[in-house]
């Protein structure tokens, strides 16, 4: 073997490793605590980089740490003799026997009273999502009293040893990365991987708070981005408009200047404004004053638009005589218009605007605002009840938008598609904020539905990254073309579940995959998302789960929970789905008992009922709210709709309760299939396994034109139930 003649001394190579992490890292470690003093303890981490062990080690540095090493490197002339002064474990890749001679050599380890440290995902992760946790390490504890110590190493993905960006070696954008190195409380010796997994995973939540620091604020960022890129194409939309980053940034100073004088001390301006280049800036302009911009919903009536300006107290809404005209809207109270507010700024004004965004200090030219200020009011669909104003921080927008690009390859030249309105949630991270924190661009078209011009946008701006609901995008397979999306790399559809037969469609007409993913507005979105698999050699490692929402993303830890009893259900079990991360709301506005119904310990209870496999992919089965009683038994909407659509090939449909004096509930069905006759699809699902009192009544079942839907493409839960008991009394 290629060994050096000698082995450096350990005091000599601990010096060294020292150095090395000094030079390279800022490395905060926690709960150092739980790593004994004496005696075997075995240290089970996740793996983001190839300098994970001497990180571990650093931070156990009272102990001396025996972790796994690649054969390769265990044996390379150069720096093989560093790894095996520090008892390295070598690991090959020839097959079975090779794995179990490494597994024994831990084992051996630990019994002779060692500190071991397993890599137990088996390989660096490629994706920046926390891969499944192999199983050998309940092999190598099998009978032994050894507590196993969990630990988390946060923000290492990004940093010159991990694979960030699709590649290995690349410029982190700091020297000194910081990082932290998390031990948890030990853990039996019995526990399985999974589950190890799933406590790594929480603490990860815990970690991701530490990035939050006291300038880090969304228009903080919006300006170091800006002047980074200054002459980059930032922002355009269908009407023709295009910005550059250092153009927008002039407009978001003129326009907050107007912001400041107006408003004085209120604390929240309205936008009334479609998804587009001057509703983006109003947002941009409004963030840099340090007040709130609220997107109101203008989908959602008159009655719900005016119930969201009293609670937010707003005095004034900006918004666009055309676009009221067009979308045929009243005018709101306190409107300002903003085609009056440009034609205020006149030559001088441009020039101080241009001057501040280049050469004012940017610590005088954000605004005042910490990261755990108020940074939007979101109201909810209202697709179950009336909206609720949903509270959020800088930091549970930044968070949520560091995280996706932790799993997601962006970079300067990736262009969103925005078709989702700002008063999304999605809309408002994805469309307006997440393209300036990547430092890419995003183009604009206000009506998600309208897949000429959609297509059209996308091949003209070449976009990457199309973010969009099911519906929407069957739309798209029907009315585009191949080589107008060709430029599209990721495809992401949430709010709705996705339909085997829409994926199995999009892929035939455009080669491409649609990702499903799963949010809340309380959450900052996005929770969970699939990825596209990354293979390498004979390995590949699964980002892209089939039947799955994806995998929670880094920071954000899932759990399921019985809904009655709160008690946590083993991984694989349905019940009630709980989150907690970085990206959990502040509250409901003005609705404390709310709040506290809705948070529990820190964990935001979705009202979604969901499973949790081995390999941390979500599966959303329901809705706690999407049952319906029916003789005492609780009947499944979601179920009953995932049957019905596939009898109908694919096509929409959605499933509802009507009152009944008799059973309490029963179930009724639109759907969009208007070759296929009501008896039919009666007769169709008769023949299924589905129990009989699931399948409702000949007359419970109604072909409509289209299902109705709110503004954000989601499923109108009230409008269904209106509409199905209104063609019931027919």
């Amino acid at each position: 073997m290629p060994f050096m003649p000698f082995d450096v001394p350990l005091p000599l190579v601990r010096l060294g490793i020292r150095a090395l992490m000094r030079s390279l890292y800022r490395i905060n470690v926690i709960g150092s605590e739980h790593v004994p003093k004496t005696g075997p303890a075995l240290i089970i981490s996740n793996h983001l980089s190839l300098m994970d062990g001497f990180l571990v080690g650093w931070a156990a540095r009272h102990r001396k740490v025996r972790f796994m090493i690649f054969r390769p490197y265990y044996e390379h002339p150069i720096w093989g003799s560093f790894l095996r002064s520090l008892g390295a474990i070598p690991i090959g890749t020839t097959g079975p026997r090779d794995l179990v001679g490494a597994l024994q050599a831990a084992r051996r380890d630990l019994e002779a009273g060692h500190v071991v440290c397993i890599f137990a995902e088996g390989s660096v992760s490629r994706t920046g999502h926390m891969l499944p946790f192999k199983r050998g390490m309940e092999k190598v504890l099998n009978g032994l009293n050894v507590p196993i110590i969990p630990t988390n190493l946060d923000r290492v993905w990004g940093g010159l040893f991990s694979y960030a960006g699709g590649g290995f070696g690349g410029w982190p954008e700091k020297w000194r990365w910081p990082v932290t190195v998390r031990f948890g409380k030990p853990l039996p010796p019995s526990t399985p991987a999974p589950v190890v997994r799933q406590v790594v995973s929480e603490m990860a939540s815990d970690s991701f708070q530490l990035r939050k620091k006291p300038s880090d604020t969304l228009p903080a960022r919006f300006i170091a981005r800006a002047r980074k890129n200054w002459k980059k194409q930032f922002v355009a939309d269908s009407t023709g408009r295009e910005l550059t980053y250092g153009r927008a940034l002039i407009a978001a100073i003129l326009l907050g200047g107007a912001v400041r004088k107006k408003i004085g001390d209120d604390a929240m301006v309205g936008v009334l404004l479609p998804a587009s280049v001057g509703g983006a800036l109003a947002n941009y302009g409004i963030s840099l004053t340090g007040k709130t911009p609220v997107n109101l919903n203008f989908t959602a009536g008159k009655e719900s638009m005016d119930a969201a300006i009293a609670q937010c107290k707003i005095r004034t809404v900006i918004t666009s005589r055309v676009f009221l005209a067009k979308a045929k809207l009243e005018e709101p109270a306190g409107a300002w218009y903003i085609e009056d507010l440009l034609k205020e700024f006149g030559g001088v004004a441009k020039l101080f605007a241009l001057l501040k965004a280049k050469l004012l200090p940017a610590v005088l030219l954000r605004p005042s605002v910490s990261p755990d200020s108020l940074a939007t009011v979101i109201f909810s669909s209202g697709s179950t009840g009336v909206p609720k104003g949903v509270m959020l921080s800088h930091f549970n927008l930044l968070s949520n938008c560091d995280a996706v690009l932790e799993v997601f390859e962006l970079d300067e030249n990736d262009r969103f598609m925005g078709v989702l309105p700002f008063f999304h949630s999605f809309g408002f991270m994805a469309t307006i904020w997440l393209p300036v924190i990547a430092g890419c661009g995003a183009v604009y078209h206000p009506n998600p539905t309208d897949a000429k011009v959609i297509g059209e946008m996308v091949e003209k701006y070449k976009a990457t990254f199309l973010l969009g609901t099911p519906t929407f995008c069957g739309t798209y397979a029907r009315k585009c073309t191949k080589e107008q999306f060709a430029t599209l790399r990721y495809i992401v559809v949430g709010a709705e579940k996705l339909r085997d037969g829409l994926r199995k469609e999009f892929q035939d007409v455009f080669g491409k995959e649609l990702l499903e993913g799963y949010g809340c507005t309380e959450l900052a979105p996005v929770v969970a998302i699939n990825t596209p698999d990354f293979t390498f050699g004979r390995e590949t490692q699964v980002g892209n789960k089939i039947g799955t929402v994806g995998l929670p993303l880094p920071g954000v830890s899932a759990r399921v929970v019985n809904p009655e009893t709160r008690e946590v259900l083993p991984l694989g079990t349905e019940g009630l789905l709980e989150i907690r991360g970085p990206n959990v709301m502040l509250g409901y506005l003005n609705q404390p008992e709310r709040t506290q119904d809705a948070l529990h310990d820190g964990w935001y209870i979705t009202g979604d009922i969901a499973t949790v496999d081995e390999d941390g992919f979500i599966k959303i089965t329901d809705r706690l709210a999407r049952f319906s009683k029916i003789g005492g038994e609780m009947v499944p909407h979601l179920k009953v709709e995932e049957i019905a659509s596939a009898l109908l090939n694919g096509a929409p449909c959605a499933v509802t309760g009507l009152p009944d004096d008799r059973k309490g509930e029963r179930l009724a069905i639109l759907y969009v299939a208007p070759e296929i006759a009501p008896d039919e699809l009666w007769r169709r699902l008769s023949n299924t396994d589905l129990p009989k009192l699931w399948i409702p009544k000949q007359s419970d079942i109604h072909p409509v034109d289209e299902l109705p839907l709110l503004g954000t493409g989601k499923l109108d839960l009230r409008g269904v139930r209106a509409k199905a008991q209104a063609l019931a009394d027919a």
